[in-house]
């Protein structure tokens, strides 16, 4: 995929973030793209193949630690590599195309870091070797003593003693984990590696925050350091555990200089309440006794609530992880009205992608934050009716075994409803409520528009090309439905008194069976080009390997495009591809996750043994050639300010214009040095 790096200020300012920790009145929503040993459906390619659907419903996306770790299946959590940035999800350069493709659609990463521990390289026996990783001309290696010297309650220290090795005269501030050697973040070496690394991934790989993994394994402090120095937009620590210790680790990462918090956690208490709620089947158990952080206003902004994750989820028989078995929508719902920021698991996002659509678009209406107030309304066993209090307008949350027995005011408007939840808008949003969201359909749709107002007279007024509705577009009466038999843009409004209230767009895709073709050129010589395509489904689309040899090709502005064509027969069907020649001695990486007629140049640059493309697609269809300017700038491109990018999204360390050479992204355009 195209892998063009755009501005971070721009970044910063789209998704409304702070410096460090966790912004205020955030509005975001995040998804934990991953479960545990879900390395083939969470793949770096299949979740930048997800993109369209994925970021225009949440704002974050929380992926496992990338370091290679000696191991092709493995879910990261015994680092052994900072730098080499290879996992069993993926390489680098599908980490830096996936994270590129949603940086477009305004939806950033969270990096998964393990800090608390390391694990060796494994070299001739010994359990203290760590590699060495150089990066802009610097060599980072841990040694035997950044090693906490009471590591493994001593077994560590003994062993390497009888090597004639010592460890860190610091022990442990934290919990100790025998899997690996723990580190001492005392240790001003090991704080400059770590900070090293920290900076990589978000100034090199494009990261925006961080999830700091086993937090209890080291003092609050160190993180509080680690955020001063690097300043993550994002970062949450897994602190596990259901008690206030969390507000006082949340609390000490202001360490020794930051004025507020540098970090917010999990807030496990949130889905504890939640889990003991759906098991006992009692749903006063959702009132806060032991009050989670969004129960109090200081620590709501610091709050990232939960009800699944890699952790708790059920993965193996026997094991004894508490799980969510069943009112899983009735979990989602609970938490996607809440204040905090929601981070919604994945294969909750997976198996109920509708319903959970609809409620990410119903907290987006009411304009709920992390920091939005919340009041109790109800407390049964049977049902738990709460008020969330947005921007824009209130969401009555009802959850429980009979939710429909909630007698609601009338001031509320039902919007959505299923098993186990009902969510009720309050009329002085002064909108439109739209039953189907916005995405691709396989048959014609019938969409439900319904008005949530006080306003006198309201009625909806739509359009169908995307363009604003006024007082003399098509109206519908409340409650009635529209048939779309084609793909449109709806935008929908309430008009009373003249005046248009409350836009909602809607983009549907009606998909129809069709036909998308695939070019192919190199910078390089290749003898012959074989495409080799499979789909979603592992239906092979060009027979066996090496597929089908492409024979046709078109000659745009002097370069040669050979091209195959492929049908694609439902909407959730894409293409996969690789391209080898004749000989079969080159090959390409897998191109993962084509929809439509691309444009893919073979560059000269390796992914270990595979060649690494580049979608030209953008330039071939729009004509560019070439690097260009934009006309109406003030001064020519090349002088203009910001940072400097190579092709592949990193940032050049040396970005003085006298040293830049080639073409490089600049303000998000080509420019020719």
């Amino acid at each position: 995929m195209k892998r063009f790096a755009f501005l971070l200020l721009a970044m910063t300012l789209h998704l409304g973030i702070s410096a460090q920790g966790w912004p205020n009145n955030y509005e975001g929503v995040m998804l934990q793209g991953f479960y545990w040993d879900s390395y083939s459906e969470t793949s770096w390619a299949k979740l930048e193949a997800q993109a369209d659907e994925i970021a225009p419903f949440f704002k974050l996306i929380w992926v496992p630690q990338s370091g290679w770790c000696n191991n092709d299946y493995t879910m990261g959590y015994m680092p052994v590599y900072y730098f080499k940035q290879k996992s069993a999800f993926g390489s680098e350069s599908q980490l830096r195309s996936m994270i590129a493709t949603y940086r477009k659609k305004g939806t950033g990463f969270i990096a998964d870091v393990v800090l608390n521990h390391r694990k060796n390289i494994g070299a001739d026996g010994s359990w203290l070797d760590f590699p060495a990783e150089t990066y802009n001309g610097v060599t980072y290696q841990m040694v035997p003593t950044d090693i906490c010297g009471n590591d493994d309650g001593g077994t560590t220290a003994n062993w390497a003693s009888q090597n004639g090795l010592g460890l860190s005269i610091n022990d442990d501030t934290g919990d100790d984990w025998s899997g690996c050697r723990d580190l001492d973040h005392k240790n001003p070496h090991v704080q400059e590696c770590i900070k090293a690394y920290l900076q990589f991934l978000l100034e090199d790989i494009g990261y925006a925050g961080f999830r700091y993994d086993m937090v209890k394994g080291f003092w609050a402090s160190f993180v509080g350091d680690y955020n001063m120095a690097v300043k993550p937009n994002f970062s949450v620590g897994e602190y596990f555990d259901g008690s206030t210790k969390i507000k006082e680790w949340i609390n000490y990462t202001k360490g020794y200089s930051a004025q507020y918090p540098t970090s917010a956690a999990f807030d496990f208490q949130f889905r504890y309440r939640v889990r003991d709620a759906i098991s006992s089947h009692n749903w006063r158990n959702l009132g806060w006794d032991e009050k989670p952080l969004i129960a109090e206003d200081y620590y709501k902004q610091y709050a990232v609530t939960f009800v699944e994750n890699h952790d708790t989820e059920k993965r193996v028989t026997g094991e004894s992880q508490d799980p969510i078995w069943r009112d899983t929508l009735a979990a989602n719902a609970y938490l996607l009205a809440m204040p905090g920021t929601p981070c919604v698991f994945y294969t909750h996002w997976r198996d109920n992608k509708y319903a959970i659509k609809q409620m990410i678009l119903a907290r987006r209406t009411a304009g709920i934050m992390n920091t939005s107030g919340c009041e109790e309304k109800w407390t049964d066993d049977n049902y738990y009716a709460k008020v969330s209090y947005g921007k824009y307008a209130s969401l009555l949350c009802v959850v429980g075994n009979k939710p429909e027995w909630y007698n609601a005011s009338g001031d509320y408007r039902e919007i959505l409803s299923g098993k186990g939840y009902r969510y009720l808008l309050h009329r002085s949003a002064n909108t439109v409520w739209i039953d189907v969201p916005g995405g691709t359909y396989e048959k014609p749709l019938k969409v439900k528009m319904t008005t949530v107002s006080n306003l006198s007279g309201a009625k909806i007024v739509y359009t169908l090309d995307g363009t604003t509705p006024t007082a003399e577009s098509p109206t519908i009466a409340s409650g009635g439905t529209l048939s779309l038999e084609s793909s449109c843009t709806l935008r929908a409004g309430i008009l009373s008194g003249g005046k248009v209230y409350g836009l909602q767009k809607r983009k549907y895709e009606v998909f129809v069976p069709h036909d998308i073709t695939v070019y192919v050129s190199s910078d390089i010589a290749w003898s012959g080009m074989y495409f080799y395509a499979w789909d979603n489904a592992e239906k092979k689309m060009s027979g066996e390997w090496p597929g089908k040899r492409a024979t046709k090709y078109e000659t745009i502005n002097g370069k040669r495009w050979f091209y195959q064509t492929y049908r694609l027969t439902s909407p959730d069907q894409y293409l996969n591809l690789v391209v080898s020649t004749t000989s079969g001695d080159k090959q390409t990486m897998n191109i993962i996750g084509i929809r439509s007629d691309r444009y893919i140049c073979i560059t000269g640059e390796k992914d270990e043994d595979k060649y690494i493309v580049e979608d030209q697609t953008e330039d071939v269809e729009t004509g560019i050639n070439s690097p260009y300017s934009d006309q109406d700038d003030k001064l020519p491109l090349k002088d203009a300010k910001g940072e400097a990018y190579d092709l592949s999204g990193r940032k050049i360390a040396d970005s003085k214009q006298s040293n830049l050479k080639g073409i490089v992204i600049k303000n998000g355009k080509k420019i020719a040095y």
